[in-house]
This record gives C-alpha cells, sequence and structure tokens, in this order.
C-alpha cells in the first residue's frame, strides 16, 4: 500500500475527517489516520476507532504519530503510560496498560492558563513525569532499581484529549491507537531524586490531592498506579524495549493518573497536592 504524507493529502483528510472509519477492525489506513490527526489539530471530534486488537492499535498509533510529526515538525519530549489505574481501566474496558508519545510542545510551565476548550474532547487529571537519567531503566525489576535510572520527579496535572466523537466506546486498544490522548502537561517544579528506601517508599505513600473551586475535586495515593509509579516506569520502559524503541537521557515519562478524569470549566483554577514527596509540593492550571 503506498503511503502518503499528511502535507499531499489535505483536502482528501479534510473529507475524511468527519466519516466513519471502515466498519471492518483493522489497522486505520493512512487516510484515516491522517483525517484523525488532522482533526486533532483543528479540536474537532473524531470518527471512533472501535474493535482494533492491540496489533491494530500499534500500528494506528505509529501512522497516527507520523503523520503528527509531519504536520508539525514536534520533538519527541518522552512517552506517556496510561490506564495504569485500575479504575482507569475499568473506565475503558481494559486489562493491561497502554502507551503514547509526548511532544516538546506538550510540556507548560506551572500555573498556566489554558482554554477550557484545549481540544476536542478536553479533561485533566492528576499525574506524575519522571525524568530518565539512564536508558538501562528497561532492565530493572524492581521499584528501587529503577530508581537508580531517574534522576528528577515532576508533579504534573495532564489535560488529555479523548478527541473522538464517543468517548464511551473506547476501549484500551482504542486508546493506543489516539496516542492515549496526549495534548498537554502542566509540569511543577522538578524534585531531585534521592536513591534511597525511603525516597521509593514516599513515592507509593504519597497522598495526591485536587482541588478546585474551593472544593477537594479527588485524591488518591502513589500506590494507585500499578502499586507503585516507578511500576508504571518500568513497564513502559520494558514495552518500548520490546518494540524497538530505546529510552533516551533527559526522556519524560508520564506514568498515569492518580485522580479520576475532570471536564475543565471556564473560570477554574486547579491544584494538585503531593503530600508526602518532599516539601509537600503542588502544581497548579487555570482554565479560561
Amino acid at each position: 500500500m503506498k503511503r502518503h504524507s499528511l502535507r499531499s493529502i489535505p483536502v482528501l483528510a479534510a473529507l475524511l475527517a468527519g466519516l466513519p472509519l471502515a466498519a471492518s477492525a483493522a489497522c486505520l489506513s493512512d487516510l484515516e489516520a491522517a483525517a484523525l490527526v488532522a482533526n486533532y489539530l483543528n479540536k474537532k471530534p473524531a470518527a471512533t476507532p472501535e474493535g482494533l486488537n492491540d496489533a491494530d492499535a500499534a500500528c494506528t498509533r505509529a501512522k497516527v504519530n507520523k503523520f503528527l510529526v509531519q504536520q508539525t515538525g514536534a520533538k519527541v519530549a518522552g512517552y506517556k503510560a496510561g490506564l495504569t489505574n485500575p479504575a482507569v481501566q475499568k473506565r475503558f474496558n481494559a486489562t493491561a496498560p497502554v502507551w503514547g508519545v509526548l511532544y516538546e510542545p506538550m510540556l507548560l510551565k506551572d500555573g498556566a492558563s489554558v482554554e477550557a476548550a484545549f481540544g476536542a474532547r478536553p479533561l485533566f487529571e492528576a499525574d506524575l513525569l519522571l525524568r530518565v537519567s539512564d536508558p538501562r531503566l528497561a532492565q530493572a525489576k524492581t521499584p528501587e532499581q529503577a530508581l537508580q535510572y531517574i534522576d528528577q520527579v515532576i508533579p504534573a496535572i495532564e489535560l488529555p484529549d479523548l478527541v473522538v466523537e464517543a468517548p464511551p466506546k473506547l476501549n484500551g486498544a482504542g486508546v493506543a491507537a489516539i496516542n492515549v490522548g496526549a495534548r498537554y502537561f502542566v509540569m511543577g517544579t522538578p524534585i531531585a531524586v534521592k536513591r534511597t528506601p525511603d525516597f521509593a517508599a514516599s513515592l507509593a505513600s504519597m497522598k495526591i490531592v485536587v482541588m478546585g473551586g474551593g472544593e477537594d475535586l479527588d485524591k488518591g495515593f502513589g500506590s494507585d498506579v500499578l502499586d507503585h509509579p516507578l511500576n508504571a516506569a518500568i513497564w513502559l520502559a520494558q514495552d518500548l524495549a520490546k518494540q524497538g524503541i530505546p529510552l533516551r537521557k533527559g526522556d519524560l515519562i508520564s506514568v498515569g493518573s492518580f485522580s479520576k478524569l475532570m471536564p475543565p470549566k471556564p473560570g477554574l483554577k486547579v491544584e494538585v497536592q503531593y503530600q508526602g514527596l518532599p516539601d509537600n509540593p503542588s502544581v497548579t492550571v487555570s482554565f479560561k
């Protein structure tokens, strides 16, 4: 099958953007993937990929990211582990994590002011970023071992975009196919890693509190993500390695959600606190 650049098919992509995907479950065609990217960039709901298996999802994700890079020129900043929280897995009828690619323009500073309609299907959730100091992270088998290959822990609010017309119809493979809804991350002040058992334990025991509009919106614990946030990093590094994608020093890893997915509203200011990490850090974002 002949492959096309998104730049060479803008008209066809636009025409396809509003059409349903092929009835048979399979990797999206180049034109279908290009249409999905066109909708993503225009912040319009895209057709919902349904009935994909893991291979279909991986194939579609690769095409989506290829066209996204061709269209924007964005550089890879790291990777996102998704569906690492049992509650989120249940929402998408999934039994395992998935991953997507992060790009430099997705990274916003603490206190960022963002349009409430920042995407086609905008949401927010409490997250955490880790900075890779050594690609040998894929060799780790325990959180304590993984800590030897991480040099920063970064409080973060993820602003995902489920992008599709019917998010409830997405399963785990469908979430992977849309690059796990990666859109923005608001990053707090990095915390230097202490490679000690106590620091590793604090990542599992920390309490994450999401506040907004003068009330607590949700809360969670570090152990809500695969029993330990560093387990998400290990899973991601190993799954990337299986697919021939090496991590690089400086890559960022999103470990997944510590809270439910919530819709932003104009005028809402959200703060996420990480109680139990050094100095009890927090990160904020405002919606306009």
